[in-house]
């Protein structure tokens, strides 16, 4: 299961809304571009999306990072295209990249 780091800018009307609100639009636009996303296991499985850091309302940022599980590999230029298509034109995807989990000091992280 390929794990992509998505790098985003969001400005504008959209600075105004919540982190989850921002965890719901990634999920909503992941969908809208049928992308093959990874679900968590349970009563109520959700998209395996993650939105790192949480900003506060009302800040506008660029360079955020969210992560995104998908059952398939696809290529990061079609997914930046696909989510570009499906995002409003306050957020904006500039990159994308696939991390890995590695072993540092004995404790696993993403890089």
């Amino acid at each position: 299961m390929p794990r992509i780091r998505v790098t985003f800018d969001k400005k504008g009307r959209l600075k105004y809304i919540s982190h989850l609100d921002t965890m719901r639009l990634f999920e909503r636009a992941c969908r809208r571009a049928e992308l093959p996303l990874t679900l968590t296991q349970g009563f109520r499985p959700h998209a395996k999306i993650s939105v790192t850091p949480a900003m506060p309302v009302g800040v506008e940022s660029e360079g955020q990072n969210a992560d995104i599980t998908l059952d398939l590999p696809i290529p990061l230029r079609d997914i930046v295209e696909r989510l570009n298509r499906n995002l409003p034109p306050e957020v904006s995807i500039t990159g994308a990249r696939e991390v890995r989990k590695i072993k540092v000091g004995g404790q696993s992280q993403w890089s």
